[in-house]
């Protein structure tokens, strides 16, 4: 284990934000005079600003450690000691954490920012903030924390604001059940993480070793068997399935579209669907160790990005569109992390969120020009009203699609690479993953073409239309510059130059996994085969939807079954409503709320308890009539028991 440096600044980068959070909550009132909304934003702001500047700071002093040795941490104070076990309240920061926290700081805040605008005139504003600062606090917790407890307080932290921020405008029933769908399906993946996570306390306990230390469980991983690796592993991948909206745990995402559209950026792009990756990259040192768990994870991650992919086709709501995009590209996070190549996923991780919170907040900024109209069918001919999100959309479509130089380009292409030539990759796992990055393109294109292309398809609500005021176009064009120049921190060093990212999280998650010699030419010819189907996914949307207009109504027709099964998301909501929503409501209606709450519980013990007494009192009763010679009799009927009772 590397030698920590002590750096007693890092506990104040999710404290900024929690600070913000108490001061604007607590203080909410329910007149917002305009001094009020200003006081309320700025709070929210500079709290996560002053984390950036924090994590700006902490980056510098890591990258003047030597490259073994890069660690800082802060420890706040003894959280628990019991016998041998100890945990600390200790925040650390490492290549991957710096990572991690520079994306979540940097693009939280402007996010931040954003929202000004967006949320201009919102009767809870203050609330909103509040959540907002809440949710940063708790995923810094997550990626910051030093030991597997802290990391579970911030995953259950980030669940629980996904909840008050997903239906945030709780007074609409279809959006207050979207948060609780998010919970739910959370719990579900979460159940899975606490086994693992109990399962690898007790197995390294029962070795001697109590700890939830990252470095200590690193040190003694070579003590458990590999079966209970295995299942540590495949139970904390349950989380990350339900964290990380993977397959089968993925459904709660598309209708996290409910809440702000600032929050879908924050939640899709920066915070909370990055946690389960960012878990099994920090984890790597368990993942490694079982080549059924990286396959495992590595298929999921495959099916996931083709699967979410292929409805995105035929989706028509702006943000639904965003939603399955964000499923897709989580999927080739995990082929990253999957194959061994964790350096090469979170680097998708940081491309990732620098053009999908622009895509979501472009998004937003249609809305907010088209009176929150979200049908992509309704829209056409924005491009000259809204240049500014017109440009800066194209430039995060650019890049999610693979075209170079744009960041996504280099980030997606590496997952490419070494799905095929790692040690865990295969020619079959890397042509589901093509397929799918034509797909992306394909769908990208296609929102693009019908939303600012074309003629105007609603003539009233484009009369309306306006470009966003610079609150909100200011922060799109940081993250446009964000999304056309991340990826050249992580440029391939078969393409002669040092692949600075890789470089950087070498020390912390190791090198590529060596699989089979393949030639600097092969590489070349997998470089351009993506480049191939990015250009082919724009030629397809450029005739579908500009060249031949009609085209796409017909095909419609003529596979009418196959249209309606991808529309219908492959009715997969439908299929868990019936076997397992529906069943288990009926089983709570009519059998645990009327038959066991209601009859056994309220009626049965409750009540019955109350009705016995009742009725021995009036019974007992009967014998105070007030009589005094009954009484007598009484006392010597009982006194003469006495006696008889002491004589036998």
């Amino acid at each position: 284990m590397e030698e920590a440096i002590v750096f007693p600044y890092l506990r104040w980068i999710p404290l900024l934000p929690l600070i913000g959070f108490l001061i604007n909550g607590l203080g909410a009132r329910a007149d917002l005079t305009p001094a009020r909304v200003r006081r309320i934003h700025w709070i929210a702001c500079l709290a996560p600003f002053g984390s950036f500047l924090i994590s700006v700071f902490a980056f510098t002093k890591l990258l003047g450690l030597p490259a073994e040795g890069r660690l800082l941490t802060d420890t706040v104070f003894t959280w628990i000691a019991a016998g041998n076990f100890t945990a600390n309240l200790t925040f650390s920061l490492d290549p991957l954490s710096s990572v991690m926290t520079l994306v979540v700081t940097g693009v939280g805040f402007l996010i931040h920012v954003y929202s000004i605008g967006y949320m201009h005139g919102d009767g809870s504003y203050s609330r909103y903030f509040s959540y907002l600062n809440l949710f940063m606090a708790m995923m810094l917790v997550l990626v910051l924390g030093g030991n597997l407890l802290l990391l579970f307080l911030g995953w259950e932290g980030v669940g629980l604001c996904s909840y008050f921020l997903i239906g945030f405008w709780y007074e609409d029933p279809e959006k207050a059940y979207a948060g609780l769908k998010a919970f739910v399906v959370n719990r579900i993946g979460d159940f899975g993480f606490l086994l693992g996570l109990f399962l690898l306390f007790w197995s390294l306990g029962q070795k001697g070793v109590w700890t939830i230390e990252f470095g200590s469980i690193q040190e003694h991983v070579h003590l458990l068997s590999p079966a209970v690796i295995t299942a540590v592993c495949l139970l904390l991948f349950m989380g990350a399935m339900g964290k990380s909206a993977q397959i089968p745990l993925y459904v709660w995402l598309p209708d996290a579209m409910a809440g702000p559209t600032p929050v879908s950026a924050l939640i899709h792009a920066a915070t909370m669907v990055t946690a389960g990756v960012y878990m099994v990259a920090r984890m790597h040192f368990l993942f490694i160790a079982s080549d059924f768990a990286m396959h495992w994870v590595a298929w999921t991650g495959a099916i996931t990005a083709l699967f979410a992919a292929t409805i995105g086709v035929c989706q028509n709501d702006i943000k639904k569109v965003l939603a399955y995009s964000t499923v897709s590209q989580l999927g080739y996070m995990f082929v990253g992390v999957g194959v061994g190549a964790y350096a090469a996923g979170i680097f998708h991780l940081m491309t990732h969120a620098f053009f999908k919170a622009l895509l979501f907040l472009g998004a937003g900024s249609v809305m907010h020009a088209m009176g929150n109209e979200t049908d992509i069918r309704k829209m056409g001919g924005l491009r000259k009203k809204m240049p500014w999100t017109f440009w800066t959309f194209i430039v995060a479509t650019l890049a999610i699609s693979g075209f170079p130089p744009f960041s996504g380009f280099f980030s997606k292409d590496e997952i490419l690479w070494q799905s095929y030539s790692s040690h865990f990759g295969s020619t079959a796992l890397w042509a589901v993953l093509w397929i799918a990055a034509a797909v992306t393109s394909f769908y990208m294109f296609r929102l693009v073409f019908l939303t600012f292309f074309g003629e105007p398809r609603d003539a009233h609500l484009h009369e309306h239309a306006h470009e966003s005021p610079a609150v909100m176009t200011v922060p799109l064009a940081l993250l446009a510059v964000g999304a056309a120049a991340a990826g050249l921190v992580g440029i391939p060093a078969s393409w002669g130059f040092t692949n600075l990212f890789e470089h950087f999280l070498e020390p912390v998650v190791g090198g590529l996994p060596h699989g089979a010699h393949v030639s600097h030419a092969v590489e070349l010819l997998f470089v351009g085969l993506s480049i191939a189907v990015a250009f082919a996914g724009l030629f397809l949307a450029w005739w579908f939807y500009l060249r031949s207009r009609e085209l796409p109504e017909r095909l419609a027709g003529r596979y009418a079954r196959l249209y309606d099964l991808v529309y219908n998301k492959y009715y997969v909501d439908e299929l868990y409503d019936a076997l397992f929503v529906r069943p288990i409501r009926n089983l709570s209606e009519k059998f645990l709320w009327k038959i066991f709450d209601a009859g056994f519980i309220d009626n049965g013990l409750v009540n019955g308890t109350a009705r016995f007494f009742q009725r021995s009192a009036r019974s007992l009763r009967r014998i105070q009539v007030g009589d005094v010679q009954g009484y007598a009799f009484a006392m010597v009927v009982g006194m003469l028991a006495i006696i008889g009772f002491l004589l036998l």
